[in-house]
C-alpha cells in the first residue's frame, strides 16, 4: 500500500466521525434536550413565542413569517406588523428581555445599535430566541429549537392576531398603536 493510501486509511475514520457528528452541531444547542422530535420541538417553540408575545401590553399585531427545518432543528419566525416607533423601541425590547429573564432564559447578547437593536436569549433546554427591530420599526422574532429527533414538521397552528399573510409576504409595519407607535418618549 502506498504512503498516501495509508494516510487516507488512518484519517478517514476521523473525518467520517466528524461528518456524522456535524449533523446536529453548530447551533449552540449541543447537549440540549433531545428526547423530542422536530414536530414536538416546533410545537414547544410556538408555545414559547405565544407566551413571549403575550407578555407585550398593550398587545401588538403579528403574523407568521417563513419557517424552516434543517437536519435536526426547526426555526419559526413571527413578524410584528404594529409600528414600533423609534421612541418606544427600547421599551419594547425591555419588555421582552424582562419576560425572558423572568422565564429563566439566559440573555446571550444585546445589540444596542440605534437603527437595528436586538436581544438574544436561550432557554434552559436549549431553545434560542432573538428579537430584532428592523426597517420602519418592524420587530422580528426568530426562535430555533435545539437539535432533536428527525420528523416531519407541520406549519404553525397558532393563529396570528391580525391578517394571515402568505409566508415571506408580511408587509412593513402598517398597524398603528396609540402606545407603541407614539412619537413621544415614555415619561
Amino acid at each position: 500500500m502506498t504512503r498516501t493510501g495509508r494516510a487516507v486509511r488512518r484519517v478517514a475514520p476521523a473525518i467520517l466521525a466528524g461528518v456524522l457528528l456535524a449533523g446536529c452541531g453548530g447551533t449552540g444547542n449541543e447537549g440540549a434536550k433531545t428526547d423530542m422530535n422536530m414536530q414536538e420541538a416546533a410545537e414547544r417553540v410556538d408555545a414559547l413565542l405565544d407566551a413571549t408575545l403575550g407578555a407585550v401590553a398593550p398587545e401588538v399585531q403579528w403574523a407568521h413569517d417563513t419557517w424552516t427545518s434543517g437536519s435536526c432543528t426547526v426555526t419559526r419566525r413571527r413578524t410584528v406588523t404594529t409600528v414600533i416607533s423609534e421612541q418606544r423601541r427600547g421599551a419594547f425590547l425591555g419588555v421582552i428581555e424582562r419576560f425572558w429573564k423572568k422565564s429563566g432564559y439566559e440573555i446571550t447578547g444585546v445589540n444596542k445599535d440605534a437603527e437595528m437593536p436586538s436581544v438574544f436569549a436561550r432557554t434552559p433546554d436549549g431553545f434560542e430566541f432573538d428579537l430584532t427591530i428592523g426597517h420602519a420599526g418592524q420587530a422580528f422574532f426568530d426562535a430555533t429549537t435545539p437539535c432533536v429527533g428527525k420528523s416531519a414538521v407541520a406549519e404553525p397552528a397558532a393563529r396570528p392576531n391580525g391578517p394571515a399573510y402568505p409566508y415571506g409576504a408580511v408587509p412593513t409595519p402598517n398597524v398603528r398603536s396609540d402606545f407603541w407607535s407614539a412619537a413621544t418618549p415614555l415619561p
